[in-house]
């Protein structure tokens, strides 16, 4: 991941509602969420939802499918294993007792998907 693109993602992550969404999403796994689902649990109304999961899309944290009428929101695990990833590319001056780890595993479990 470069640097634009983490900007754009902290951006997008920036933000109450957008924020929640997210975690939300990370909490339904694979299978996502219907956006009205979404707006129902966050108590937000639809129209607006809709935008807050627009700018997600387009930071390219969540991806979107149609159902019949219902539109499928769920993460982009890929994604998010990236953003950890150039997060810790430098952790801890280059002694990786901490973070190697946890980006091995991150790794590894990138590998086997």
């Amino acid at each position: 991941m470069d640097k634009i693109i983490a900007i754009e993602v902290f951006e997008a992550l920036a933000n109450d509602t957008r924020l929640a969404a997210f975690r939300l999403l990370v909490r339904a796994g694979p299978g996502g969420l219907p956006a009205g689902e979404i707006a129902e649990q966050l108590g937000v109304v639809q129209n607006t939802m809709s935008s807050h999961l627009h700018k997600l899309g387009r930071a390219g944290l969540v991806t979107s499918r149609r159902e019949s009428r219902r539109i499928i929101y769920r993460v982009d695990f890929a994604i998010v294993r990236d953003l950890i990833l150039f997060l810790m590319e430098d952790c801890c001056g280059g002694n990786d007792f901490v973070c190697g780890p946890i980006a091995q595993s991150l790794v590894s479990e990138e590998q086997t998907s």
